[in-house]
């Protein structure tokens, strides 16, 4: 088989052709190494037998340029084979002209045809042709259907704790624990407390005892960025119009923790952000020491009361003569 599909992965992860094609170059290279070294110790001199083991150690430590495959002639002609062993899996109308041949490795080629199915562009049909030393026949190894480098896929797999983001979660959703959180701390777990013992294991929940976990300084940090960037931050858009600050709004409840110094809970059921936390310099318009001109509850009496005269009914349905002559 040849290399045709670990030579296109390793494109996409960036190992690069010689990635790809290292298999059929260490083959040539071995296939080639006795005669370079029967080369190599001929043309050494008599005189310098001593040092030509060193030498030919050092050259054999070295590394070596790798020469291309040679393009083989008759499976380089072999188009129509190539042609008729992809048209027997995608059919005729599927495949158009022939793009070129491409040299694997010692008679080992890949012809390239073009993709007519508009589903597919972008796309080509591959197959690959070998054949045995000394034989004039050539014969299909594989044919695919392989992407180019403006073809239409899919993006590439990402694990779905990656690709998880807030707000994804559903009511009935679960997610996995995670041992290493850089955002928790290990907490110490509430113990019953006994006559004799030490006085640090009084519960607290305030430090974290009756929780496996807390919050550590990284996840307290990060949590506070996400806080500060979102609409109830300092910079949205709200707090940019609003006249007053949420640290001077009596809807504001404190939080306890280092928290505190930044942020709060809103508790107006008119405000945009109630049952949010929102950072003390933010705002809005319903602050609790705003105001503005109230309207009045009464309804504005008309200038000119038409309804104090009598009016002229005019039945519009009679006829013209009838109405002239009433006038």
């Amino acid at each position: 088989m040849s290399g045709l599909f670990d030579r296109w992965l390793a494109s996409l992860t960036g190992g690069g052709p010689e990635a790809a094609t290292g298999q059929a170059s260490v083959d040539t290279a071995a296939e080639a190494a006795p005669t370079a070294d029967a080369e190599v110790a001929s043309s050494v001199p008599a005189a310098d037998a001593d040092s030509a083991p060193a030498e030919a150690a050092a050259g054999a430590r070295s590394p070596r340029r790798q020469a291309p495959p040679v393009l083989d002639t008759v499976l380089a002609e072999a188009v129509d084979v190539a042609r008729t062993a992809i048209t027997e899996v995608a059919g005729e109308s599927e495949v158009g002209a022939h793009l070129g041949v491409v040299a694997e490795g010692t008679r080992l080629v890949t012809h390239s045809f073009v993709c007519t199915n508009p589903a597919y562009r972008g796309w080509h049909w591959v197959a690959v042709l070998a054949r045995a030393p000394r034989s004039k026949k050539a014969t299909v190894c594989e044919t695919a259907l392989l992407p180019g480098a403006d073809a239409l896929v899919s993006p590439a797999w990402v694990p779905w704790e990656e690709r998880l983001e807030p707000g994804d979660m559903g009511p009935q959703d679960v997610l996995p624990r995670t041992e290493h959180d850089p955002n928790l701390d290990l907490g110490l777990e509430q113990v019953d407390v006994h006559a004799g013992d030490d006085i640090d294991q009084v519960p607290n929940f305030e430090f974290g005892l009756g929780r496996a976990r807390v919050l550590s300084r990284e996840g307290i940090e990060n949590a506070a960025k996400r806080w500060a960037r979102s609409d109830a931050g300092p910079d949205g858009e709200f707090a940019r119009k609003a006249r007053g600050q949420c640290s001077t709004c009596g809807f504001l409840l404190p939080i306890a923790g280092s928290m505190r110094t930044k942020f709060g809970v809103c508790a107006n059921e008119w405000a945009p952000f109630d049952g949010r936390i929102v950072a003390l310099d933010a705002g809005c318009g319903a602050h609790s020491e705003t105001d503005v001109q109230h309207q009045s509850s009464h309804t504005a009496q008309a200038v000119i009361d038409d309804f104090a005269e009598e009016l002229d009914l005019v039945d519009l349905n009679r006829q013209p003569e009838e109405a002239h002559s009433r006038g």
